[in-house]
């Protein structure tokens, strides 16, 4: 992840937990996508910040945990959701965090905050979290021509989705969708993959676990 953008997350964590938690209207469409396409099962969110939706998913009844690269916003998830397991790992090496382990493996607006030659290697390692029968969610907030950092200094990549479709490869590509959000009202897009029988082959031979 980008330093500038973790630095600017660690220093203003409670305003932005704040913003996220209490002033933002609900992901109801987000959220929407997940009932549709998530499964039971072991649920990760990478880049889970105050940990908003992590507490969501555990209501729904997921077995979530949440990851954030961020030390003080992980604070503040701890903070406001007791009893959720949150801990801190960062994009793309995602140390210490199992392959094949989820059933679900969400991961909302984060990689944009990467370089932009980081981006492939983040969302193969995203994929590895996968169980062989895993469901990925995953969007980013599109920024046009070039890299740009806000008034605070967090990064947003520009970089082409096509990138993003390369790099899941041998999934199925269940959704693909850009879009306004309807909690950020911000222009983001959404792909939702599931493993594909060709990856539970690859798993089966020792080769998924590839992703660099």
């Amino acid at each position: 992840m980008d330093s500038c953008t973790i630095d600017t997350y660690n220093s203003y964590a409670a305003d932005f937990a704040a913003e996220w938690e209490s002033k933002q209207p609900e992901a109801s469409d987000l959220y929407a996508i997940v009932k549709r396409y998530f499964r039971p099962g072991r649920t990760l969110d990478v880049g889970c910040g105050s940990g908003r939706d992590t507490a969501w998913l555990k209501r729904q009844g997921f077995d979530v945990q949440g990851i954030d690269a961020s030390t003080a916003l992980l604070a503040e998830a701890r903070r406001r959701h007791p009893g959720i397991q949150f801990q801190a790992a960062s994009l793309p090496a995602l140390e210490d965090i199992p392959f094949t382990h989820f059933a679900n493996v969400f991961c909302e607006t984060v990689i944009m905050h990467l370089p932009t030659h980081e981006i492939s290697a983040a969302v193969r390692r995203l994929v590895s979290l996968m169980s062989p029968v895993g469901v990925l969610y995953l969007s980013w907030r599109v920024t046009e021509g070039a890299d740009h950092r806000d008034d605070r200094g967090r990064l947003y990549s520009a970089f082409s989705v096509d990138d993003v479709r390369q790099a899941l490869r041998g999934n199925e590509i269940a959704l693909d969708t850009r879009e306004i959000s309807a909690s950020s009202g911000k222009v983001v897009h959404r792909i939702v993959a599931t493993a594909s029988k060709s990856r539970l082959e690859e798993n089966d031979n020792g080769t998924s676990r590839r992703f660099c």
